[in-house]
Parts: C-alpha cells; sequence; structure tokens
C-alpha cells in the first residue's frame, strides 16, 4: 500500500472504537504506514503494526499492543473504517 502523498480520513466509527480500544490517531498512521497489509472484507485492507508497549491496560500488564485498522483505500486518500487492537 503506498501512503505517501495520500490523506488518511478516520470513520466516525473507527474514532470510537479507538478510544474504547485505547489508541490514538497518531498510533493508526504509523501502523498504515509502517505495518502488514493483508486483505479484508470488501476489497478492504487490514494492516497489522505491534508495538512495544510495557505497560498497564485495564488492570492488566502487556508487553506488545498490535494496532490493526481496516482501510478503504482510493486514488487520493485512505479511509479508517474501525481499528482492532489486541494487547499480549
Amino acid at each position: 500500500m503506498e501512503t505517501a502523498d495520500k490523506q488518511i480520513i478516520f470513520s466516525n466509527h473507527a474514532k470510537i472504537k479507538m478510544a474504547d480500544r485505547g489508541v490514538t490517531e497518531s498510533d493508526v498512521i504509523r501502523a498504515i504506514k509502517e505495518g502488514s497489509a493483508e486483505p479484508a472484507r470488501k476489497d478492504r485492507i487490514l494492516i497489522r503494526k505491534n508495538i512495544p508497549f510495557d505497560n498497564t491496560w485495564r488492570g492488566k500488564h502487556y508487553s506488545v499492543k498490535q494496532i490493526a485498522p481496516v482501510v478503504a483505500e482510493d486514488n487520493d486518500k485512505i479511509v479508517v473504517i474501525t481499528v482492532y487492537v489486541y494487547y499480549f
């Protein structure tokens, strides 16, 4: 996925899920730019990026946070549809 000149837009749904799951827009942008892409349903793309966490989330300590946005890409923009987050 080429992201250099594309605007990244966050859907309202993605913003709600990000707040609930403990990630920021900058975390998601980093995942989009540096992560590994794989096909998802409805011609979308799921991108995974593991980042060091070494912190507590909802009362439990985790070493890694995996950020996995689902995006739709067109010629000039990337729309973040939702964001999954896994702690381990």
